[in-house]
């Protein structure tokens, strides 16, 4: 990976608005799930060619299993069929893929396929493609919690002993950098329960560009702004006069 301190490390990406897509051309929501998948390669394709190490997509949130079952299953099976199609030029690519979330959750065909994809891949040292799967930050801090109750009750952990670095390293994936950018695409300006616990000093950047319209290009826009911010993590910058 490269050492560009100007570039994350780790970017995030809210996955929105495959539905407004699809209406503004007249065709079912199904169709902008599916027209989504080439964004996801332009994404991939695009942070393996800036070195970034990370990059998580909110795939599937623990919200989205109010939609409609028809369009819960639709999803999944496009989550089946982009392993599938995709695992042989990702693991050829150096990518490593992993998912984060209550992945328990997922029907037992695209989490055995998940579990074949991430054990395929595991070996790969390039760009960890991150997938969120029936994935809410409030979930992730909830299971966190109870994970450290437990551990107390069994006193192996003592409360004097709780610090912010107990309750990082007993989220989904601890060895996971924080992210450094966080985009959302579709002109909505919130997180929606992503990565709350990690994203505390994250760069945001919001487009108007819809999910299925999203290409390198937007990408690098992204990356770009982020390079000429100053950040300052609650305090003042290393380069500030002030």
């Amino acid at each position: 990976m490269g050492l560009d301190e100007s570039l994350p490390a780790h970017v995030g990406i809210i996955m929105d608005g495959n539905g407004r897509w699809a209406r503004k051309r007249g065709l079912l929501r199904i169709e902008g799930h599916r027209a989504a998948e080439r964004s996801i390669h332009e994404a991939v394709e695009g942070c393996g060619e800036r070195s970034v190490g990370y990059l998580t997509l909110y795939a599937f949130s623990t919200e989205n299993w109010k939609r409609p079952s028809a369009e819960v299953s639709f999803i999944m099976k496009l989550l089946s069929r982009f392993l599938e199609r995709n695992v042989d030029d990702l693991d050829q690519n150096g990518v490593r893929i992993r998912a984060t979330g209550r992945l328990d959750d997922l029907p037992e065909g695209p989490r055995r396929d998940l579990e074949r994809a991430m054990k395929r891949t595991a070996a790969n040292d390039g760009l960890h493609l991150i997938l969120a799967l029936s994935y809410g930050g409030r979930s992730e801090i909830l299971d966190a919690v109870r994970r450290i109750a437990s551990e107390v009750s069994r006193d192996e952990l003592s409360p004097s002993e709780l610090t912010m670095g107990t309750i990082s390293s007993r989220l989904y994936l601890p060895d996971v950098p924080d992210p450094d950018l966080i985009i959302r695409t579709s002109g909505e300006m919130r997180l929606s329960n992503f990565l709350l616990w990690q994203s505390a000093y994250s760069e945001l950047y919001f487009t108007d560009v819809l999910w299925p319209d999203f290409r390198k290009e937007h990408l690098f826009e992204a990356l770009d702004d982020y390079a000429g911010r100053s950040r300052r993590f609650g305090s003042l910058s290393r380069d500030s006069d002030n």
